[in-house]
This record gives structure tokens, sequence and C-alpha cells, in this order.
């Protein structure tokens, strides 16, 4: 968890209010709100169906919303969506890196999507592989490297454009406990350095145990929100997973 929290003075980088999303006549999301500060880390823990996909579907522009807003900084995603796209960076559930590419020339390709080119791509795309430890890797095709390294490649693609919000959509299915431990804590010491909102969608309590607060969502509904320790006290858990588990219900165990 961030040493520094956020502060009602710290700006709200994310701002979902009152979002709906119905597929025929079930209800995907039932009027929920969720709201992320410069600096923090936000852990979206729902079991399997309970509409995690659907709201990052809804917050890449992927889908629009029923009903409700989503704002990006200033930026409504509905009326204005390139800037507030722009300033979103996102590692998704799925692998999206093109195998049969070099590491940097998967960089490279997404740096310029978002028209950075020259010495500048290369300036950040150095920083980025630095700081996941993989400079050495860069010449190596996406292919060859381990399912934990191509999540750290996805992650250091959607840094390059300096994002405001990071989408983190169940990032750590498939990887192995080392890897998943290292991907969290880089994005954990992301938000205190760059000051970046991360919203970290999972149905592991124990990814959910290390956010600043912690949105539980089931078929469709925020059911609460707050730091683990507060869900944890007000339920009258001894844990955060059984504090979800009584939630939920025992399928999501």
């Amino acid at each position: 968890m961030n040493q520094i929290q956020a502060s009602a003075e710290t700006p709200i980088v994310l701002d979902a209010t009152d979002v709906v999303k119905n597929y025929g006549a079930r209800k995907a999301l039932d009027h929920i709100d969720i709201s992320i500060r410069a600096g923090e880390l936000v852990a979206l823990l729902g079991p399997n169906g309970a509409g995690k996909t659907t709201l990052f579907q809804l917050l890449t522009g992927l889908f629009v919303p029923d009903g409700g807003t989503i704002r990006i900084g200033d930026a409504d995603i509905r009326r204005n969506a390139v800037p507030a796209l722009a300033g979103i960076g996102v590692v998704f559930q799925q692998p999206t890196l093109d195998l049969d590419l070099t590491v940097i020339g998967n960089l490279r390709f997404h740096a310029n999507l978002h028209g950075l080119n020259g010495r500048e791509a290369g300036s950040r795309i150095d920083t980025e592989l630095a700081k996941l430890k993989l400079t050495d890797r860069a010449r190596d095709p996406a292919r060859a490297l381990s399912g934990g390294q191509r999540r750290r490649i996805e992650l250091a693609r959607a840094l390059l454009h300096r994002p405001s919000l990071l989408l983190m959509d169940e990032p750590t299915v498939g990887l192995d406990p080392a890897s998943r431990r290292d991907l969290l804590n880089h994005v954990v010491r992301l938000c205190d350095e760059r000051k970046m909102a991360v919203l970290w969608a999972t149905h592991l309590v124990d990814e959910a145990d290390h956010a600043d607060r912690v949105v539980v969502l089931h078929q469709g509904k925020v059911l609460k929100v707050g730091s683990p320790r507060q869900l944890v006290e007000e339920t009258g858990a001894a844990n955060l997973h059984d504090a979800f588990v009584g939630l939920t219900g025992p399928e999501s165990d």
C-alpha cells in the first residue's frame, strides 16, 4: 500500500458516476460509482461475472454506458473521447503483444501510435525497460519471453505515453506467484513515484490487500468501498478474504 494516501485535495483522475450497462434484460452494471485520485491504487475486487470486464470495456471506450458519466481528468469519455482515452494506459487480461516483433519493436509501434518517435520514444523505452530490469531483452522476439516478462513489457508499453490513469484488467492471470508479486509491487511503486491513479481488477484477495481502497463488485453492484482494514472492521471478519466471501458468497472463494 502507498505510504502517502490521496487526500481530499488530490485531483480526481477517474470519476465514474451512476454508471449503468445492460445486455438485454441483464443489468451488467447497476448504477455504480467509482472515483480514483492521483497516486491512489484502487482494487476492483469481484468474483468472475461480477462486471469487472464490462466496466473496463466502458473505461477504454470499447462500449458506451447506457447511463451515467465517466470522466478521465477533465474529459467526459462520451463527449470528448480523444483526450479522455489519451490519459489512459491499459494492460488487458488477454495477451496483446505481437510475438513476431522484438520487444523494442512492440514498444516503438505503440509509441508511434501516440505520436512519439525518434529520441523521445527511445528515451522513454529505455527508461521503462530499465525499471522493469528487461533492458537486456530489448532485441529479443516477444515470443522468447516468459509469461511474466511479457506482462512486464505490456506494462512498459502502457506507460510510454505517461498516462494519468493505469487500468490493469486481471493482469496476473496465468502468472507464477513470483511474477505476480513482482508486477504488483512495481505498480504500487509507480503510484507513489509518478502519482498515477491505478484501477486493478482482480478476483484474488491477496492482491487487493495491497490497495489503498477496495471496491467490492458483485452481480453488477458495488457492495462496499473502503480500505482493506475498513472492510475487515465493517464486516467483522478476521481478514479481507473472509470479508470478501461474506459479502459475495462462498462461490467467490
